[in-house]
């Protein structure tokens, strides 16, 4: 088994949610006797490579030149294609990161397949290729195998293995596909956000904050855990939050290990983005609020109360 992995890349440094991508492919490789390769197109790239030589790979491709020095999703879907055909290969893996799902989508497309999207599981049984992804929202689970090939798969961010292997060795190629969409500017963001689709701790507020200035509750309870902060579609509908803290079925989908959902009432809207985390933990007045049906774990209680309380006690455990 042949399995490729895009690497997405962020001013040469390797999102998280490609190294764990790495670390299944490798588990499926080593069960099945197969070969990881890796495959970075962009600018920086060797930068990058050096970052994930013990990842996961058996051997890491880098794709540099003109065609790639400013493209975008689709220029990268080329090359990723090329590379696809030049190495046979089975098994397709990206992070289901924005970028990812629309690289992945866009490659699929162009070999005529389709996408198994947003998967938590990747295994191989019987010599086939079989994923696990949330459906309905969240409210079901769906197992199915693969019958295409190359199968091509988004795996979502969190629920993959970081593994430390023997160093990858290092290919440099030329890209060969002229994109016909070029970027032409980027603005980033006014403050430099921890990026809510890879964050391991998530604290995100609903309308039970009352007005925006209260954020700085969830921002002080963020800071003292290393968290980022997140929020609910009712909250960024007022203004309070912009459109990329939104967690929720038209926001961002997250999967952190810990996530607080304070002053939140549990919207099927809502729980579609963050119902999959590992570890959930709801702060509420309502006792019959939604939240708690998916809790972890779950506190009836004036937030502005229990936050203040539970951020100090925090902080004399953690600092």
């Amino acid at each position: 088994m042949k399995i490729i992995v895009w690497i997405e890349t962020r001013n040469g440094q390797v999102k998280t949610a490609s190294l764990e991508a790495l670390g299944t492919a490798r588990t499926l490789a080593e069960a099945d006797s197969g070969e990881v390769i890796a495959v970075i197109c962009g600018p920086s790239g060797v930068m990058a490579a050096t970052s994930a030589a013990t990842a996961g790979a058996h051997r890491i491709i880098v794709r540099e030149g003109d065609p790639l020095s400013d493209a975008i999703a689709d220029g990268i879907a080329n090359e990723l294609v090329a590379v696809i055909s030049e190495e046979s290969a089975d098994v397709v893996i990206c992070a289901a990161t924005t970028t990812g799902k629309e690289v992945s989508a866009l490659a699929a497309g162009s070999m005529g397949t389709s996408v198994a999207a947003d998967c938590i599981s990747v295994t191989c049984q019987d010599d086939s290729i079989h994923i696990e992804r949330p459906i309905f929202a969240g409210k079901a689970h769906l197992q199915q195998k693969i019958c295409q090939s190359p199968a091509v798969i988004s795996l979502r961010p969190n629920y993959g293995e970081r593994l430390e292997r023997e160093a990858a060795t290092v290919t440099e190629q030329d890209a060969t596909s002229p994109s016909p969409i070029r970027r032409t500017g980027f603005q980033a963001g006014a403050l430099e956000k921890r990026d809510l689709s890879e964050a391991d701790i998530i604290v995100s507020g609903g309308r039970g904050l009352k007005e925006a200035e209260n954020f700085v509750l969830l921002e002080q309870l963020a800071e003292v855990l290393q968290a980022a902060v997140g929020a609910s579609r009712a909250v960024v509908d007022a203004g309070w939050r912009p459109h990329c803290d939104q967690v929720g079925q038209t926001g961002k989908t997250v999967s952190p290990k810990l996530y607080f959902a304070i002053g939140i009432s549990g919207a099927i809207q809502h729980l579609a983005g963050m119902s999959s985390s590992r570890t959930i933990v709801a702060i509420n007045k309502d006792p019959n609020a939604p939240i708690f049906n998916v809790a972890t774990y779950g506190i009836v209680g004036d937030l502005f109360e229990v936050v203040p309380q539970l951020q100090s006690e925090l902080k004399s455990v953690l600092q």
